[in-house]
């Protein structure tokens, strides 16, 4: 058993020697080499071996092996045989059903490319509007529009019928349902199987069920006994006739649930999310073509190859600095990062401004040579080449400009509030506008 490893850095330099099942970012975990494959819960699948092959073994070896006496020539011998290879057939099903891709629709690697500007975003002077996709698109297919979503997770627009597992972290073409009995998404790919693995799981019950109850038939005829008590001298039975009485309510219930889905060209999601009628389901095409679709048709390949290398994810291109890309479920704090957030300096200036003698846009603020010493070397040296360039005023500096992709320093932040105390406090002395710092004697 292979468990899927945390998703590695695209820049990691073992990547090449890494097959895609090992670095998988769904949830599903993986066996022989990401050749099977299989949901999360993958641990339930042994509990339904367990009920499947359990109430078997104890009706071949307390029912049926009892009833090869009791028919002759070689019927009492097929009984069994009939159980053991109905059972054998109904795991087969199983594993078909829970080791198989379902229909994953591989991720992308990155957005795709937005087709339209968002009209309700803000953009300042000089900045680009920012890019957002849309939640929603409308897609059409065969003459009928469908509507198709958005997916933040695999950064793709779903195809129609398809949705996004929380359990698996997948989306699933023709998704179903997620069955924590098989341990895996029921999808394209694995419809038929689980329909088929439901159906003679209700036989199988059926089998076991009627087998038992001639058996019962038998003790009385041979003994002219009472019901009752041919049903004491066989206890397995007297199980066996409960156990798969009350599976057949399910699995037996679930089979004609299916069966509807499948006449009606219905999934279970649609079913309890769209509530379709026959003249609302777009995907009904009749009830014998509804079955050739779901029998009859040939399985789309895996769009998934689990075995293959890994390939190295080429570098994001470089954005712009005002303009960006925004998910559609991108929040106002992401959005504020994406597009650049205003200058401490711009958002002060104009009330740093109106305090002191009165001459708006007239005041000088002085910043001593000893509080640029608590400044990063890059931001100090930038203040005092700007300070000492004539012609260049030190508030318009590429560090204090008001688009820009980068948050201030706490430093500068601090610089900034000490300032505005210095210049409410012992302002007015001087003249200009903006910031300027003391020459230092060289």
């Amino acid at each position: 058993m292979y468990v899927v490893p945390p998703p590695q850095r695209s820049d990691s330099g073992s990547n090449g020697d890494l097959r895609v099942y090992q670095t998988w970012k769904g949830s599903n975990i993986f066996f022989l080499q990401g050749r099977f494959v299989f949901g999360p819960d993958v641990r339930s699948l042994a509990l339904t071996i367990c009920l499947i092959a359990v109430p078997v073994t104890i009706f071949c070896i307390f029912v049926a092996r009892k009833l090869i006496d009791d028919f002759s020539d070689s019927w009492g011998v097929s009984i069994v045989a009939v159980a053991v290879v109905f059972t054998i057939y109904d795991l087969i099903l199983l594993l078909l059903t829970s080791g198989r891709d379902p229909g994953i629709i591989p991720r992308n690697a990155h957005p795709p490319e937005p087709e339209a500007l968002d009209g309700n975003m803000d953009a300042g002077a000089g900045q680009t509007p920012q890019l957002r996709l849309p939640r929603i698109k409308e897609v059409e297919l065969n003459g009928i529009t469908f509507k198709v979503k958005y997916c933040d997770t695999c950064m793709l627009y779903r195809p129609p019928r398809c949705s996004h597992c929380s359990i698996c972290n997948n989306c699933v073409e023709r998704f179903d349902h997620h069955c924590p009995w098989v341990g895996q998404c029921i999808g394209m790919r694995n419809y038929r199987f689980f329909f088929m693995f439901v159906f003679s799981t209700t036989l199988l019950c059926i089998y076991v069920f009627a087998f038992c109850w001639v058996y019962i038939r038998k003790i009385m005829e041979s003994e002219h006994t009472t019901t009752w008590k041919a049903m004491l001298k066989t206890p397995a039975s007297i199980v066996l006739i409960i156990y798969t009485f009350i599976s057949m309510w399910f699995v037996g219930g679930l089979t004609v649930f299916h069966l509807y889905l499948i006449s009606t060209n219905q999934t279970t999601y649609e079913n309890f999310r769209y509530r379709y009628d026959r003249r609302s389901n777009p995907h009904n095409k009749g009830v014998v073509n509804n079955f050739k679709e779901t029998f009859f048709s040939t399985i789309p390949p895996s769009k998934n190859d689990f075995r293959a290398m890994v390939q190295r994810e080429p570098p994001l291109p470089p954005r712009s600095v005002a303009g960006g890309f925004m998910s559609p479920n991108m929040g106002k704090a992401n959005d504020e990062i994406e597009m650049g957030r205003k200058a401490v300096w711009a958002d002060m200036g104009p009330a740093m401004s109106d305090h002191g003698d009165g001459k708006h846009g007239n005041e000088r603020l002085h910043v001593k040579d000893g509080e640029l010493g608590e400044l990063s070397p890059d931001i100090r040296t930038t203040v005092d080449e700007q300070s000492d360039r004539p012609g260049i005023h030190p508030r318009r500096s590429s560090w204090g400009r008001k688009s820009g992709s980068w948050d201030m320093s706490p430093e500068v932040m601090a610089l900034a509030a000490r300032v505005g105390e210095q210049n409410q406090n012992g302002g007015g002395s001087s003249s200009g506008s903006g910031l300027v710092t003391e020459n230092r004697p060289t």
